[in-house]
């Protein structure tokens, strides 16, 4: 099975197995945005656990 080369990109793996993303919207228009919020968007999420299964599918092949 393919893995989706674009999920490759834009998520990864923690330790423990969890899948972890960049946050949106923090690339463009940052005029109008807070300083807090632009400091905010520069962090790491995680995946919710509803969609992990699906994101780590994409991932690992």
């Amino acid at each position: 099975m393919k893995s989706n080369s674009g999920a490759k990109k834009r998520f990864s793996l923690t330790g423990t197995g969890r899948v972890k993303r960049k946050k949106g919207f923090a690339s463009h228009i940052l005029t109008k945005k807070s300083p807090k919020r632009k400091r905010n968007l520069r962090q790491t999420d995680l995946v919710h656990p509803a969609d992990e299964k699906r994101a780590k599918r994409m991932i690992i092949s």
